[in-house]
């Protein structure tokens, strides 16, 4: 158990600094403003974070995926292997109860995390910045909002992660038995790696608009007058506002970041395994972990 967990901690340090800068670009298109767009796509809001902030400007907010990782994967992997040993027999229903669970559990250290990634995305470079670092941006919200002010955006995280954790989990079954990994086989990493890779996707694209909705709450009020009275209100508001290409908005960042972010953290857990175990360690069976974390870290969903 304990191996297990390190070895998910290192892949998820792996997935986090791979995707970061795929997650800024994701957050920036979400919600810039339709009436003064600054960026005309995924491409060029790269070039432009890069030439008005260099490169550093990509990996705005790093600090709050990285802080809250050991206990995300902590709780990811605790609750998915207990819940599916507590479910008995291993189906693909339970394998997307226990992901779901793992999914729902999380969101306690998660959503405050996002939120203060969000902000530190978002806010401009310079001496006048109001936050200098995550822990900071908590600290400062508390002050100013308490406790549901640390928890904005919960409900629609919520309903993020709790399916796409499931479609993880299952996704990842599924097509690593379909690719023949099965458990007293060779180590086959690329195969895993497809694995993991494409799990990753299909759990984004399950819940992505949901995504959009939380960043907007997440984000709303940073640079005004708040706008959106909860999640019904905010989807009303942006569809009326941009129709339904913006539950959309960042999705290419999210995909292109979401196969080599799954690649990445899992290539390191069988890599830790591997050397730990032997040969014989196999990151699926019985005795093997969990798969890495899908929009949480990968996310980081996030991640």
């Amino acid at each position: 158990m304990a191996l297990d967990f390190l070895a998910g901690c290192a892949g998820g340090v792996a997935g986090v600094l791979v995707g970061h800068p795929f997650d800024t670009v994701k957050v920036r298109l979400q919600v810039h403003s339709p009436e003064k767009p600054q960026y005309r796509g995924t491409l060029h809001c790269f070039q432009s974070i890069i030439k008005q902030e260099s490169v550093l400007g990509l990996y705005k907010g790093l600090g709050s995926p990285l802080m809250g990782l050991t206990f995300i994967n902590a709780l990811v992997f605790g609750v998915q292997g207990n819940t599916l040993r507590a479910l008995g027999q291993d189906t693909p229903l339970h394998q997307f109860l226990a992901g779901a669970a793992a999914g729902a559990i999380q969101c306690v250290i998660c959503c405050p995390m996002e939120l203060a990634k969000t902000r530190l995305q978002l806010q401009d470079a310079g001496p006048a910045r109001p936050y200098r670092g995550s822990l900071h941006c908590l600290a400062h919200i508390y002050r100013r909002e308490g406790l549901r002010g640390v928890n904005r955006g919960m409900g629609s995280t919520l309903l993020r992660e709790t399916p796409s954790f499931g479609v993880y989990f299952l996704a990842y079954d599924v097509l690593t038995r379909a690719l023949g990994c099965e458990p007293g086989e060779p180590l086959l990493v690329p195969k895993l790696l497809l694995a993991g890779g494409t799990s990753g996707i299909l759990s984004w694209l399950s819940t992505y608009p949901v995504d959009v909705v939380k960043s907007r709450l997440q984000a709303d009020g940073l640079r005004g007058a708040p706008r959106y009275g909860g999640f019904v209100d905010c989807v009303r508001q942006s569809y009326r506002a941009e129709g339904w290409r913006v539950f959309t908005r960042g999705l290419a960042s999210t995909l292109l970041r979401a196969f080599p972010v799954n690649a990445a953290t899992f290539a390191t857990v069988t890599v830790v395994l591997t050397y730990a175990r032997g040969p014989e360690a196999r990151p699926d069976g019985d005795a093997a972990p969990a798969a890495p974390s899908g929009p949480g870290l990968a996310q980081p969903s996030s991640l």
